[in-house]
């Protein structure tokens, strides 16, 4: 089975951690063990994860302690990578930067989101962007 490189968006994350019910939790729990999903992670990326959750913990029915489990497990998850140059600005949203210049470096194929217009252009670095649902979809997670 091949295995599929991937950026979450914060999005995604807090998605995923708001319902159990979408394809953003049913992504999550995917994650770890013997998953051919491997996530990328960058420092920029981890604080803004960090940060967003603890912002959104009460909305999401999570203590500060319960986020900083789940960031835990996704760096201890993740393939970790330090980004040593930028392209700024490339994007639509400059926020997003981070995102496709860690999916870059990173040699991910796939950048998760739910802003996918923020990520116009990317294809010229041979990226594809898609939604939890597409991506699940896509590697017959979901039908």
């Amino acid at each position: 089975m091949p295995v599929h490189y991937v950026v979450l968006d914060t999005n995604v994350l807090i998605a995923g951690l708001r319902s159990r019910n979408g394809a953003s939790f049913r992504l999550l729990s995917l994650l770890g063990g013997q998953s051919d999903i491997q996530i990328h992670l960058s420092v920029p990326l981890v604080l803004e994860y960090e940060a967003v959750a603890k912002r959104e913990a009460g909305a999401l029915g999570l203590t500060a302690s319960d986020v900083e489990d789940v960031v835990d497990f996704l760096c201890k998850i993740g393939a970790h990578h330090d980004i040593f140059y930028l392209w700024r600005p490339v994007l639509r949203d400059p926020k997003d930067d981070m995102l496709l210049e860690l999916a870059v470096a990173a040699g991910c194929q796939t950048v998760l989101t739910y802003n996918k217009r923020d990520f116009q252009g990317v294809e010229r670095f041979g990226l594809e962007v898609e939604t939890p649902y597409e991506f699940l979809k896509r590697i017959g997670e979901v039908k």
